[in-house]
């Protein structure tokens, strides 16, 4: 870590939101480009359309191929694959289906098994890109993409900021009109106080697959010096039946492919024809047989849900949550579980809202069951000062983190949060043993997740959910009122996870808590390779599947007279276990707050409203 300067210097801050990141400055990757013309090209024009690579000494194949190995090989050299040791031969482990992101600043060894936005977008064999999100930096994005297709890939941006005087709407206007192949799209924004919160990136590909990625980061370079989280699909082929009989076909297990791929379209179609009508349309084409997970959402506006059949009809915000959490069932029943929220953003939500979240969250298949379920311990992992000024950027990162402490009705909020309150880091005391480390103390968290532990012992997990959401009403949606509505003013995109997806039918299936890697601890001899995502990266080889898409390939059955499968699911995790409560006389970072002790790099934070 570098010496402090013991010239104090300040950090401009970003303009507060009560749920969001703020806007601010932020290094622009900026390389010089000729002016170039604004595309006329309309949205769906280039999505069938055949595009080819400019003329280079590699193809395209060959130049995918040294893509992925290089990954591999930077991923070997950063430590050693660890030994195996022998277990049972029927047994398998599975990477984590949620990654960390590669946080520039820190040592390759605690960037093992992450991703960056350029394994993200650096594939030359991609042809169209569709990024929704809520803040752009356009010139940084279009660096993240291979160098020699950068200018051919067909790049979508869906943002939200519908005020022509927009600081974000008019940055991402002007730098668009420097690529010919870049089209801005602004979504509508029914509920005037929600925001485009959502973090998504969806990829067609020349070999005529196509993925989804969904993430925790804006698209700015300040986002990936912090801690982010990546969910992505297997690479999807197109499938060989009617894209029709996806809409008759039914019903759909939660975590199948047929349920995600109904969900994520009807959330595509929340945008409006005009907007997305053709990304629904080409996607339609594509199995999901592969994927595994329930998408959970958030669309402004509206939902009845006397009216509404969660069967037929997909729940957004907190009632759909709460739907798949209904569907599932703890691995340790009886057992006092704990549930962790983390986010990077606390709303005003009141204590009534919170109870009800909370409720919400204890939910599971017998929860309604005599004897009843014992109540989860709850905690909420949120920074410290001290932890935001240690951090890979200091106080620079604190602009997009916020936990607003300072009027009366904040601090009554915060004397209710208090209990649940838990460090990010928890080093500061020092003297800590048995800690299982996530080596990622010094990259400040803007990932959201929230994960039910099946006890106390947090050594298993029940379910996990990493999602773009913060913890406000603005981002899950208000109680019922009394027509039966939930009212909801943001985009938001999660995904949900859970052990019982890689259960093949006849073993058991568990999912624990990883650090510093995606494999779980105990070594086999059939590790499921889920790195680079591909279309059968998570079926043995001895279990049934169907060239249908859809959720039978997730819930096939095994061979006859072939052995149950003892199944181990790794949970990256992003913070240290056990957890650290907060002291009495500490407090969270609270960005309106000035700070007048300087930060690792020397600089002070003056707090939001000064110059």
């Amino acid at each position: 870590m570098d010496q402090v300067s013991s010239k104090r210097r300040h950090v401009s801050p970003r303009n507060p939101d009560s749920d969001c990141e703020i806007i601010g400055v932020s290094t622009t990757c900026n390389p010089a480009k000729k002016q170039r013309p604004a595309s006329s090209t309309s949205v769906g024009s280039s999505l069938r359309t055949s595009i080819s690579p400019p003329p280079t000494r590699r193809t395209l194949a060959e130049r995918h191929e040294n893509h992925t190995d290089k990954g591999k090989k930077i991923a070997a050299s950063r430590s050693p694959t660890p030994p195996q040791q022998p277990i049972s031969s029927n047994s398998r482990l599975i990477r984590s289906p949620i990654q960390l992101s590669t946080v520039n600043g820190l040592a390759d060894s605690t960037n093992i098994d992450t991703v960056s936005l350029p394994d993200i977008l650096g594939d030359p064999l991609i042809k169209e890109c569709w990024l929704f999100n809520y803040l752009f930096d356009v010139d940084f994005v279009m660096s993240q993409f291979d160098e020699d297709t950068r200018d051919l890939v067909q790049v979508k941006i869906v943002h939200g900021s519908w005020k022509e005087e927009d600081v974000n709407r008019i940055s991402i206007a002007e730098a668009a009109k420097r690529y010919d192949n870049v089209q801005v799209i602004t979504a509508y924004m029914a509920e005037m106080y929600g925001i485009h919160h959502s973090k998504m990136v969806i990829l067609f590909r020349h070999d005529d697959s196509a993925q989804i990625n969904i993430v925790t980061g804006n698209f700015i370079v300040r986002d990936w010096s912090m801690c982010q989280a990546v969910w992505r699909s297997p690479l999807m082929p197109l499938q060989t039946f009617p894209s029709t009989l996806q809409d008759t076909l039914g019903p759909f297990p939660i975590g199948g492919g047929y349920r995600f791929k109904r969900d994520i379209l009807r959330y595509l179609n929340s945008y409006g024809q005009r907007r997305t009508g053709p990304l629904t349309a080409e996607l339609k084409r594509y199995q999901f047989s592969s994927v595994r997970g329930a998408l959970v959402a958030s669309v402004p506006g509206k939902q009845n849900l006397k009216d509404t059949d969660p069967d037929q009809e997909t729940l957004w915000g907190w009632p759909g949550l709460k739907h798949v959490l209904r569907s599932l069932n703890p691995q340790t029943p009886g057992k006092k579980p704990h549930i962790v929220m983390q986010c990077s953003s606390v709303a005003s939500i009141g204590k009534k809202w919170l109870e009800h979240f909370q409720q919400m969250l204890r939910y599971h298949q017998s929860f309604q069951a005599s004897p009843p379920s014992p109540m989860p311990r709850f905690s909420l992992v949120f920074p410290t000062a001290d932890e935001i000024r240690r951090s890979v950027d200091g106080y620079a990162c604190g602009g997009s983190i916020h936990m607003k402490t300072q009027t009366p009705a904040q601090r009554t909020q915060l004397e209710l949060l208090k209990p649940m309150l838990c460090h990010w880091a928890g080093d500061e005391r020092g003297g800590r043993s048995n800690v299982r480390q996530a080596q990622r103390r010094r990259a400040a968290p803007h990932i959201k997740t929230y994960i039910r532990f099946s006890d106390e012992s947090m050594t298993s997990v029940d379910w996990a959910l990493m999602t773009s959401a913060n913890l406000s009403k603005q981002a899950w949606g208000e109680e019922i009122n009394g027509k039966g509505e939930v009212r909801i003013c943001s985009y938001e995109i999660g995904v949900v996870v859970w052990p019982a997806l890689w259960d093949d039918g006849g073993g058991e299936a568990e999912m624990v808590p990883v650090f510093g890697k995606d494999v779980p601890d105990d070594a086999c001899n059939d590790i499921e390779e889920n790195e680079e995502r591909g279309m059968d990266d998570d079926v043995d080889d001895d279990v049934e599947t169907t060239d249908d898409e859809g959720g039978e390939g997730v819930f096939a059955d095994r061979k006859e007279g072939s052995r149950p499968c003892r199944t181990k699911v790794g949970l990256r995790m992003p913070y240290d276990l056990p957890l650290v409560p907060y002291a009495d006389e500490e407090m969270p970072w609270c960005a309106s707050t000035p700070c007048s002790e300087p930060d690792w790099m020397g600089r002070t934070w003056p707090g939001f409203g000064t110059s």
